[in-house]
């Protein structure tokens, strides 16, 4: 894969596919919620709204229309440890996208005004997903299971903290994390490595921002995380018709090898409809519609998460229902049948998910950022492929027993009788 390090830091890195005439240009930031204090919790996805509103060359109109016009789509995503920032146009057109994107990164004015009027905007985005049972959970299960810490905090912080922000404290995060050491610049589509790298050295060195040399690039080495909300339970009491409920243990980080024993795992418990979760809750019984697992791997930290949405007086049974399946597995292991399908669907998913240069991008620029180094998508494939019933049936016994964390959003006022349930 192709790589350059500029003298600041910036890394580049970049996949050619010659065989489509489109390009995605993406800056990863080594900055998320995870990085900030309580007064200013939600400020890196704060100021992902505010770059767009202008820089010293284009207005917010001029930001978006610009992209649009030529039939490409702009945007960007914040995460507890990165925020990115994307175009994907024709590949003639990469030179365009890569100079607003880096006008946005490098020379973004922060007005006081916008500060203000994104402010409500992020105000909304928050009664939204407070409207929103099913998304609410995810913050809700973090919180529970991390307690008041960084990885435990809203992406989207607080309303206190997102109204307590002046334009000023913003600007100073801005200044402070957006640095060249601290960034990766990915590119996929019908390109050439040493074009992007020239086009990129271009637009971002406008105000010397890439006038800072012997700037060693910064990868996230975090301690190792404890759960604080182990065995605990998490609860949002609202008059649904339907409970959500997200159950999980402790997994591993993300430079742990076993994260790919861990995948197959979570695929043969919930990642599909032939899942062991989907067929003995949905397909058996009929307890719900929506049930999958997830895995989420962080810098010291990660967990294995199992959601399920049901009626809310067949909470306990479902919850019931993933404890025993999980006690299962964790003494008995999976079958030869179900490694062999959730492999496959594993790989089917990887390899499908890369047949577009955004899908490349993201993983390109991901792994750069997160690793320090891209591994091959071939290497990817073997590493799943390697996986032995012996490792799964390993980190099963150790992570699937542990008492777990419950969050629950729906019609319920105490928590007692599910503790007894997950302890």
């Amino acid at each position: 894969m192709p790589r350059t390090i500029l003298p600041s830091g910036l890394r580049i890195v970049t996949e050619e596919v010659s065989t489509v005439r489109s390009a995605t240009f993406g800056v990863w930031i080594n900055v998320g919620s995870r990085d900030e204090t309580l007064p200013v919790a939600g400020a890196s996805h704060f100021l992902e709204h505010l770059l767009f509103k202008g820089t010293t060359r284009r207005d917010a109109m001029a930001i978006s229309s610009s992209i649009e016009a030529v039939g490409g789509e702009m945007n960007a995503f914040t995460g507890k440890e990165y925020t990115c920032f994307y175009a994907r146009v024709i590949d003639t057109d990469l030179p365009l996208a890569v100079d607003v994107i880096a006008d946005l990164i490098t020379s973004s004015l922060v007005k006081a005004a916008d500060v203000d009027a994104e402010r409500t905007v992020v105000l909304e985005e928050m009664s939204m997903r407070d409207d929103d049972p099913s998304d609410l959970i995810h913050d809700l299960y973090l919180e529970t299971y991390y307690g008041d810490t960084p990885l435990g905090r809203s992406i989207l912080g607080t309303a206190d903290s997102i109204n307590g922000m002046s334009r000023n404290s913003i600007f100073n995060y801005y200044k402070k994390r957006y640095r060249p050491e601290d960034m990766v610049i990915a590119v996929a589509g019908n390109i050439s490595h040493k074009k992007v790298v020239k086009l990129i050295e271009e637009a971002m060195s406008r105000d010397g921002f890439l006038d800072v040399p012997d700037n060693t690039p910064n990868l996230r080495h975090s301690p190792k995380v404890k759960a604080r909300g182990t065995g605990t339970v998490g609860i949002i009491d609202r008059k649904t018709e339907q409970s959500h409920l997200l159950l999980g243990v402790e997994g591993v980080e993300r430079s742990d090898d076993r994260r790919f024993a861990l995948s197959v795992l979570a695929s043969a418990m919930g990642g599909g409809m032939s899942s062991r979760l989907f067929q003995e809750i949905r397909e058996k019984r009929g307890l719900a519609y929506s049930v999958y697992s997830y895995v989420q791997q962080f810098s010291g930290a990660g967990t294995i998460s199992f959601y399920a949405g049901c009626q809310p007086n067949k909470t306990e049974e479902v919850i019931k229902i993933i404890r025993d399946i999980s006690f299962d597995i964790a003494q008995n292991g999976l079958t030869d049948e179900e490694i062999a399908r959730a492999k496959g669907a594993v790989t089917g998913s990887l390899v499908l998910s890369q047949e577009d240069t955004g899908s490349r991008m993201m993983r390109i620029g991901k792994s750069e950022l997160v690793y320090g180094e891209v591994m091959s998508f071939d290497e990817i494939l073997s590493k799943i492929a390697q996986v032995t019933p012996d490792e799964i049936k390993a980190i099963a016994s150790k992570i699937l027993p542990r008492p777990s964390t419950l969050a629950l959003v729906g019609p319920f006022k105490s928590a007692a009788k599910f503790e007894k349930v997950i302890a």
